[in-house]
C-alpha cells in the first residue's frame, strides 16, 4: 500500500497526516470544504473563535451522514422488497 505524507490546514492549524494514496484526494477535499464551512459560519452567524465554528461543522457534516445513512438504509430495504417480489414472481412462473 502506498503512504503518502501530506499536511491539511484547518482553521489555522496544520495537521500532519499519512495517508494511503488512493485516499489522498478525498481528504484534501474535505479538507476544503471545512475551511469552506468554518468561513461561512463566520460571516452568517456570531461565532466568537474557531472552536464554535468547529463545532457548527462537526454538527453539519454529522447531520449530513446521518441523513445519508437512514436514506441509504431505505433504499436497501425497498431494493430487497423489490428483488424478493421478483423472486417470488419468477418462482410462480416456474410452478
Amino acid at each position: 500500500m502506498d503512504i503518502r505524507r501530506i499536511t491539511i490546514n484547518i482553521a489555522g492549524r496544520v495537521y500532519p497526516l499519512n495517508v494511503p494514496a488512493a485516499e489522498e484526494e478525498t481528504l484534501r477535499k474535505v479538507g476544503k470544504q471545512i475551511e469552506t464551512m468554518i468561513k461561512e459560519f463566520e460571516a452568517n452567524f456570531d461565532v466568537r473563535d474557531k472552536q464554535d465554528a468547529l463545532a457548527m461543522c462537526a454538527l453539519k457534516l454529522g447531520t449530513n451522514a446521518e441523513v445519508h445513512l437512514k436514506n441509504n438504509e431505505k433504499n436497501l430495504t425497498n431494493t430487497n422488497d423489490r428483488l424478493t417480489k421478483i423472486n417470488q414472481l419468477l418462482e410462480e412462473l416456474e410452478d
